[in-house]
C-alpha cells in the first residue's frame, strides 16, 4: 500500500477533490500554507494500492497545471526582511509537490 501526498494550489483543489471523488480515490484534504508567497496552499492524503499510484499522478497531473503570476513588491516594514524583494516579480504557482510514501500498516477505526 502507498500513501500519496499532493500539495497543490488552493486554485486546483475542487477541480482535483472532484476528479478524485469521480476515479474512485478517497482522499483527506488539509488546508495549508505556502512559504515564499504565503498564499493558500491544499495538502491531500490519498491510500491506495501500489498498482494505481500512476492512474493517481495522472489524476493530479491533468488537474493541477503551473501557471506565472507576477506580485507585486513587498514592503519591509509589513513583513519581515527575510522574505523583502523590492520590485515586481514573476513567479511559478500551481501544479503539485507529489510525495510517495511506503505504508506499513493501514487500519480504519
Amino acid at each position: 500500500m502507498k500513501m500519496v501526498i499532493a500539495v497543490v494550489h488552493d486554485h486546483d483543489a475542487q477541480d482535483l477533490m472532484d476528479a478524485l471523488n469521480k476515479a474512485g480515490f478517497k482522499a483527506t484534504k488539509m488546508a495549508s500554507t505556502g512559504g515564499f508567497l504565503r498564499e493558500g496552499n491544499t495538502t491531500f492524503m490519498v491510500g491506495t494500492d501500489a498498482e494505481h499510484v500512476e492512474e493517481l499522478i495522472e489524476i493530479i497531473k491533468e488537474n493541477c497545471k503551473s501557471r506565472k503570476k507576477t506580485i507585486a513588491p513587498m514592503s519591509p516594514v509589513a513583513n519581515s526582511l527575510d522574505s523583502y524583494y523590492s520590485f515586481p516579480m514573476e513567479v511559478q504557482i500551481g501544479g503539485a509537490t507529489v510525495f510517495i510514501l511506503n505504508v506499513e500498516q493501514f487500519l480504519k477505526i
